[in-house]
């Protein structure tokens, strides 16, 4: 006999596509596109932004297009005007995960605010990988892919296999630095993750969002020295995630150093692999934090990407 005061716990609901114990078909993935919706404008927020860029420091151009709808998402980078091979390379990606705001205009108030840099690196910045994903805030492709795991050989995404083939263009011998921008926010944990569960079949139960800024370096790269000189710079803007009780900051990576974990991020294919620069990181903005704003979030990004750029200035010294 049960005890009348006892209450048994409400399991997590599965997501709303799809039956727990089946990956989903093409049927469900149709579904899911059919939900998502345009919700802000690439053109006004990026594109625009981009072309007022001061053409005396700055090179915009289109180096691809979505085959969605190629003359509404065409791909755009920016470079440093005056490249020169004497100069240490520095790549800032942004957008790779659509839905995360900051990560695409941090990387466009970098290069309105910080011009500076480019006397001393050779700047080349992707501001918005993934714009169909930006316009539906998705984490997703519309192909319900994800960009931040496929960039490696046999990539499932245009969006990384676009940048990938213009970087190999450009002949790089050596990129010195590689930070590419995102966000963790609380819809990973309603939306998104219980969405990537629900397309392989499984449950999603839950887990903590990290409370702060916080970096995802290389675990085959992990300059820490590096890891913490961004997180210095980021300091003076915004507050950085602490550890949990286990000493871990999201699922079960350990810290560390104060707000960095590490994971093998060629092996995952995220962005931030790449180049197989010197020095790497993914940055993580969290956004829904009650002690931060738009602009804190976006200055944010800014101070990870300085911060990095000083590092490496001080490191030739």
């Amino acid at each position: 006999m049960s005890c009348p005061d006892a209450q048994e716990e409400t399991p997590a609901p599965f997501y709303p596509i799809g039956i727990p114990g089946k990956p989903w078909t093409d049927v469900e993935r149709a579904l899911w596109r059919s939900g998502t919706k345009v919700q802000r404008s690439y053109k006004d927020e990026v594109l625009d932004a981009l072309h007022e860029l001061d053409s005396n420091v700055w090179e915009v151009f289109q180096y691809g297009a979505l085959t969605q709808d190629p003359q509404r998402y065409p791909l755009y980078g920016v470079k440093s005007g005056q490249w020169r091979g004497t100069k240490p390379h520095l790549l800032v990606t942004g957008g790779v995960h659509g839905y995360e705001t900051s990560g695409v205009q941090g990387a466009i108030l970098f290069l309105q605010t910080q011009a500076k840099y480019a006397d001393k690196f050779n700047i080349l910045v992707a501001p918005c990988v993934s714009p169909w994903s930006y316009e539906h805030i998705q984490r997703w492709n519309a192909d319900v892919k994800d960009p931040n795991r496929s960039f490696k050989k046999g990539s499932e995404t245009e969006e990384s296999r676009a940048l990938m083939s213009y970087l190999e263009c450009l002949n790089v011998e050596l990129w010195t630095c590689h930070l590419d921008l995102h966000e963790t926010t609380d819809t990973d944990a309603t939306e998104y993750m219980p969405a990537k569960h629900a397309e392989a079949g499984l449950m999603y139960e839950t887990e903590a969002i990290p409370d702060g800024f916080y970096l995802v370096g290389d675990s085959e790269n992990g300059q820490l020295d590096f890891q913490e000189a961004v997180i210095a710079s980021v300091r003076n803007v915004t507050h950085i995630a602490p550890p949990d009780a286990n000493g871990n900051i999201l699922d079960d990576l350990p810290a560390v150093r104060d707000g960095v974990v590490l994971v093998p991020a060629k092996t995952l294919g995220l962005c931030c692999s790449v180049t197989g620069g010197e020095y790497t990181t993914t940055t993580e903005v969290y956004p829904d934090s009650s002690m931060v704003t738009d602009e804190i979030c976006k200055q944010a990004q800014v101070a990870a990407i300085t911060g990095a750029l000083d590092y490496v200035l001080s490191q030739q010294k």
